[in-house]
């Protein structure tokens, strides 16, 4: 389960230990990339991801927090819609049926809609 202190992400483990959960470190894309090309491709992840397996409202879900800049309600989308948090940097989720194992579903962010890239095209 992940909780939001003081407007720190932490995973709590089943044993009560906490870790801390982030923002995906910095990343560069293969070549400068412009804000449009950077919103095409999360549109295009977003509309085909709930293909690949997993819940529609988790993916919903996902997206919510994953665009929201404010990490208490991002927080709460996370735990509302009962998603379990493996990857400090929130880049690999599951369900909340992942307790019972081979009932849950595994989610795969790529960084590109948790975290701009470092070689953005900003345009003056």
């Amino acid at each position: 389960m992940a909780r939001l202190v003081l407007g720190t992400w932490y995973l709590v483990e089943a044993d009560g230990r906490k870790e801390k959960i982030r923002r995906p470190k910095t990343w560069k894309h293969p070549q400068p990339i412009s804000r449009a090309e950077l919103t095409q491709m999360g549109e295009e992840f977003w509309d085909t991801a709930p293909h690949y397996g997993g819940k529609k409202e988790i993916w919903d879900a996902l997206r919510a927090a994953a665009e929201e800049d404010d990490l208490s309600l991002a927080q709460t989308v996370i735990e509302s819609a009962g998603v379990v948090v493996q990857n400090a940097d929130l880049t690999i989720c599951y369900d909340e049926k992942v307790i019972f194992f081979w009932l849950g579903s595994k989610y795969k962010l790529p960084k590109y809609v948790l975290r701009d890239p470092s070689n953005l095209i900003t345009i003056k």
